[in-house]
């Protein structure tokens, strides 16, 4: 059981600050995680102690400490700290920044500006804080939760180094929780260990969702003889209905909706189950992921089990028809289904490698003989002279006949595999092209 006094966490003040606002870390000593780069001989941890300071990326998921570390930086370096929200910022205010930064110039002092959210401004924002990270006037650093690589211009990637943050393990929120509890409250906060750890890992790897939950259980705790009691029914109350973090548009998102084909394509159904349920738990659209079902389906099942792209589209179906949970449990079937399915992506090369055939070569003609004559003029032009009716012939098989244009005869795209029911299809089909070699038809000769 922890407990702690303290008379200043609900103190009056004009202007309200959220617990994990008031607990950002004053001191690199207080921040916690992080290790792999601010760890002894990490190389962030060298550049501050050597105060050989850089404009920086800081990539990482919410609330790892990416605006904390910003700050303690400035501080460290003793540099006048400016913040702006690429959400609500444009170039006027970086222009501002820069005049406020050259007057700090004046004064022999550095001045650092921290961009949150830098994935949002546009190439022109970008562009117009470039020139003076070049000469001096100002250090960058920018937040961002997405993938800079697809969001920053090139140049101003060349000019900072890309720190990648993590997400919190179970024990350092834990730890956060715990020094927030010490620094708290004009009455004493009574939490199990137990408690904690619930609220740490319904975190997910966010210390300031962890602080937030923290906070909402104080407000919602039983107080009893001057004390804040965070019990079994404050708990459920606090986290019902909390998801795990999931970002629809960004980089967790692609992440998880990567694992899930990959598990399906690695025919492992419990790591498929593993990532579905983590998307779905987390908000994902389940139509968007039915969507995905269905090109896994075609792109890594096709026709060594043709039955994958029915069951994927039937599982679509129920989930427009019925919705949740009804259509989630007909997904999750089609997942599993297709995780155990006999694997061929012979269909998906195939359709690649056409595509690029087109778009490399000319528009090859028609042929003659496979193109209608509905009129006598046509007809009079030899339109479909030559045509052979295959299901006139014997085994309704056409033997010897082109359907290519002539420049492309005898290509094959096709291959099947030697799995599932493409076995049979490879089958019939080199029985069929030995038909093609003895036959006395030979169309292009």
């Amino acid at each position: 059981m922890l407990s702690s006094m303290n008379p200043d966490l609900f103190e009056a003040t004009n202007v309200y600050q959220p617990l994990a606002a008031r607990m950002r870390p004053q001191t690199l000593e207080d921040y916690i995680g992080q290790q792999h780069i601010l760890g002894e001989g990490k190389p962030l941890r060298e550049a501050l102690g050597s105060g050989q300071l850089h404009s920086m990326v800081l990539w990482g998921p919410p609330g790892v400490g990416k605006t904390s570390l910003a700050k303690l930086i400035a501080e460290l370096c003793e540099a006048h700290f400016i913040t702006l929200s690429a959400v609500l910022a444009g170039v006027k205010d970086i222009r501002q920044a820069v005049e406020e930064a050259r007057h700090q110039q004046q004064r022999g002092r550095q001045t650092l500006l921290f961009i949150d959210e830098v994935h949002r401004f546009n190439k022109a924002q970008q562009d117009a804080f470039l020139p003076y990270v070049e000469d001096g006037t100002l250090l960058f650093i920018g937040a961002t939760t997405e993938n800079p690589s697809f969001e920053l211009n090139n140049a101003l990637l060349s000019r900072t180094r890309v720190y990648k943050l993590r997400s919190l393990q179970e024990d350092s929120i834990v730890s956060i929780l715990q020094r927030a509890i010490a620094r708290l409250t004009e009455f004493t906060i009574c939490i199990s260990s137990e408690h904690l750890s619930q609220l740490a890992i319904a975190a997910d790897g966010d210390a300031r969702r962890a602080l937030n939950l923290l906070e909402l259980a104080i407000e919602l705790a039983t107080e009893l003889d001057g004390s804040k009691h965070i019990d079994s029914s404050t708990m459920t109350e606090v986290l019902d209905g909390f998801n795990r973090r999931f970002d629809k548009g960004g980089d967790l998102f692609y992440e998880q909706i990567s694992a899930l084909h990959k598990a399906v394509r690695g025919t492992a159904p419990d790591a498929a189950l593993y990532w579905l349920c983590r998307m779905l738990d987390g908000g994902c659209d389940p139509l968007y992921v039915a969507r995905r079902v269905v090109r896994m389906a075609s792109e890594d099942i096709g026709n060594a089990d043709p039955r994958a792209l029915t069951i994927a589209l039937n599982a679509w179906d129920v989930q427009d028809r019925l919705g949740s949970p009804e259509g989630e449990l007909a997904i999750t079937q089609a997942v599993v289904y297709l995780a155990c399915a006999a694997k061929s992506n012979a269909v998906y090369k195939a359709y690649n490698a056409v595509m690029a055939d087109i778009r490399e070569q000319p528009s090859h003609d028609v042929p003659m003989h496979l193109r209608n004559a509905p009129t006598s003029m046509m007809k009079d032009m030899d339109y479909g002279e030559g045509y052979r009716y295959a299901h006139d012939q014997p085994e309704a098989y056409a033997a010897g006949e082109n359907y290519f244009p002539e420049t492309l005869k005898n290509s094959h795209y096709y291959q099947p595999v030697d799995r599932g029911l493409e076995i049979k299809i490879s089958e019939k089909l080199n029985y069929l092209r030995e038909r093609d070699k003895n036959s006395n038809i030979q169309r292009y000769d």
